[in-house]
């Protein structure tokens, strides 16, 4: 799969990687606030400048790990069957070890896979400019280990930016 060299943009992003995830995923996974989460997600994980974690095992955009966000949406029951004909279009094995792998190398299918992610919460998508709901379904979502709260703001406004 060819990607465009890094550092994206927002723009570019949006554009480029996440409109066709959400336009293969299907109309139900797309709007403007999934659209906005998951580029804020996107600067917020790897500034739009990496696919493998600077240092740690995350890869893609999204910086997925194979034992948490990458097995989860193929596991949870609200995403596993969307997550399965997402991956095997991608000519990629549904499995973790599988996924994980292709993630790095694969934008579309990382912005797909993130979505997904979001998908299993138990809460709707937060309205565009609630930043702290926005934060919320993140930690919710992602886990992270140490999460950066101070780079969420500017991250969340480009994405705003950017779709808006």
């Amino acid at each position: 799969m060819s990607q465009l060299p890094l550092p994206l943009t927002p723009s570019q992003t949006l554009r480029s990687v996440i409109i066709p995830a959400l336009a293969e995923l299907g109309a139900k996974y797309d709007s403007p606030r999934a659209r906005v989460l998951l580029l804020a997600i996107a600067g917020q994980e790897s500034g739009l400048k990496y696919r493998r974690q600077q240092p740690g095992p995350a890869r893609g955009l999204w910086q997925f790990e194979q034992g948490g966000g990458v097995k989860g949406v193929l596991r949870h029951s609200a995403s596993a069957k969307d997550a399965t004909r997402l991956s095997l279009a991608h000519g990629v094995m549904p499995t973790p070890a599988a996924l994980y792998a292709a993630l790095e190398h694969d934008d579309i299918l990382a912005a797909g896979i993130a979505r997904l992610l979001l998908w299993t919460l138990p809460k709707g998508l937060p309205a565009i400019g609630d930043e702290d709901g926005a934060w919320s379904q993140y930690i919710d979502a992602w886990r992270p280990g140490k999460p950066h709260r101070d780079r969420w703001a500017a991250n969340y406004r480009a994405a705003v930016s950017a779709v808006s």
